[in-house]
């Protein structure tokens, strides 16, 4: 994968390393001479450039017509939404990331925008402080969907309305599928007539906004 990084700060650099970690091509992009000295301290020379991402002509130098993902990760908002905009009208790139640095600014950047993924880190600091407060022991696994859905992972509660009942007598939310339990060290495939016992794990894929409903099915009441 070719990853083009429009950014070389804190963000841009951890993220760049992720990346060149894993066997992917990378490129970041920073006009700035202070960062682009540090850069070279922390990734290969020919992953830096030094330029404006914002520019067209040094984001073609780069190769962003070949690029599978642009991520604009700068502390400048409007410079974000450039080259969002760019790298999806102009170029057709088929993936953009954009970081949201003032959480008012969150509404611009939308599909309308070039933006497939918009990362404001005061928002999911929020989402992640409610969702621990609403959800208790519930965990998290994977986000599907970009957020729409997610695999959870839930213990039993000895007092909760799962524990002894079969799984065909559960009203599980509407949109949820059991997927697997772990007992003891072993995994059971759900079926209708599978009893839930106390502290079975229970993995699940749960539409995000009903996963409250499901914490309370297998939760303390």
């Amino acid at each position: 994968m070719f990853v083009i990084i429009v950014g070389g700060g804190k963000t841009g650099s951890y993220l760049a390393e992720l990346l060149l970690a894993d066997g992917h091509k990378v490129r970041v992009i920073d006009r700035r001479p202070e960062v682009i000295e540090k850069l070279k301290t922390e990734l290969p020379v020919e992953s830096i450039v030094r330029g404006d991402g914002a520019d067209p002509k040094v984001l073609i130098n780069v190769g962003v017509k070949t690029a599978d993902v642009v991520a604009s990760v700068t502390g400048d908002d409007e410079d974000n939404l450039v080259v969002s905009t760019l790298a999806r009208f102009e170029f057709n790139v088929r993936r953009v990331i954009a970081r949201v640095n003032n959480p008012k600014n969150a509404w611009l950047f939308t599909p309308d925008m070039g933006v497939d993924v918009a990362i404001d880190q005061a928002d999911l600091m929020s989402k992640l402080i409610a969702e621990e407060m609403s959800l208790g022991d519930m965990m998290t696994l994977v986000k599907l969907r970009k957020g729409q859905y997610s695999l959870v992972e839930e213990k039993v509660h000895p007092e909760s309305l799962a524990a002894g009942k079969a799984v065909r007598d559960l009203v599980l939310p509407s949109e949820c599928v059991l997927a697997a339990i772990i007992r003891q060290g072993d995994l059971i495939i759900p079926r209708g007539d599978t009893v839930l016992q106390p502290v079975d794990e229970v993995l699940a894929v749960v539409r995000s906004d009903q996963e409250v409903n499901l914490n309370k099915l297998l939760a303390h009441p």
